[in-house]
């Protein structure tokens, strides 16, 4: 049986974050489905692990951990020499480099874009009613945002450098569900370097397979 388990659900961004990058480092895992608005977060072997019930828990051997990016970080460390081998860089300015735009991402594009996700990109939740005032801050909040990446990605094909690395990883889940909505994807398509940039990310075959899962029906418990 695999080492690594992941409790969590693939429709989650944390967990299709980090179930992305175990396909990418071709990782054997085992997947203990979690459906966070339904009763399976009580199971006894998950609430050992996350008593608060987050949306994600990672296990590998004796390692526990529940933040994505710090769990996309310990993959790329632990298995450097197996998968994809340039998630983290090959050198200290690589590296530098890949940090300054997951920071970038975790600091300036997650909380505009994830808030366009909640309001915009999911069927609204019985009750309710999307906030108008948030989704126009986020989109101009996340517009300016995509106007850096633009001017990256004119330079370079991703974002720390001419490899695909951590820091467009994590960009996938919330650029998903975005460029898919109507009303969103506008703000990606009016930048060809950041449009460009998307369909190479998306395109993955890493990722192709984390949208399948996303698709299977929630176990229910």
């Amino acid at each position: 049986m695999a080492s690594v388990k992941v409790f969590g659900s693939p429709t989650s961004a944390e967990v299709a974050r980090v179930l992305t990058c175990l396909f990418e480092k071709e990782i054997e895992f085992q997947l203990i489905r979690v459906d966070t608005y339904k009763g399976q977060k009580r199971l006894p072997e998950y609430l050992k692990l996350q008593p608060f019930g987050q949306a994600l828990t990672f296990e590998d051997g004796k390692t526990t951990l529940v933040d994505s990016r710090a769990i996309c970080r310990h993959l790329a460390e632990k298995y450097v020499e197996q998968g994809n081998k340039d998630l983290l860089g090959s050198g200290t300015l690589e590296r530098a480099s890949i940090e300054q735009w997951l920071q970038t991402e975790a600091q300036n594009f997650d909380q505009p874009s994830s808030a366009l996700v909640f309001n915009l990109a999911f069927p609204p939740l019985p009750g309710l009613v999307p906030d108008e005032e948030v989704i126009e801050r986020s989109k101009k909040r996340l517009a300016q945002v995509l106007d850096i990446y633009e001017q990256r990605l004119d330079e370079t094909k991703y974002l720390a450098g001419d490899k695909f690395t951590l820091a467009d990883l994590s960009h996938l889940p919330n650029t998903e569900r975005l460029v898919s909505n109507k009303e969103c994807r506008s703000l990606f398509e009016a930048r060809k370097n950041v449009f460009k940039w998307c369909k190479a990310i998306l395109g993955r075959a890493s990722w192709k397979r984390v949208v399948e899962m996303q698709k299977e029906p929630p176990h229910i418990v």
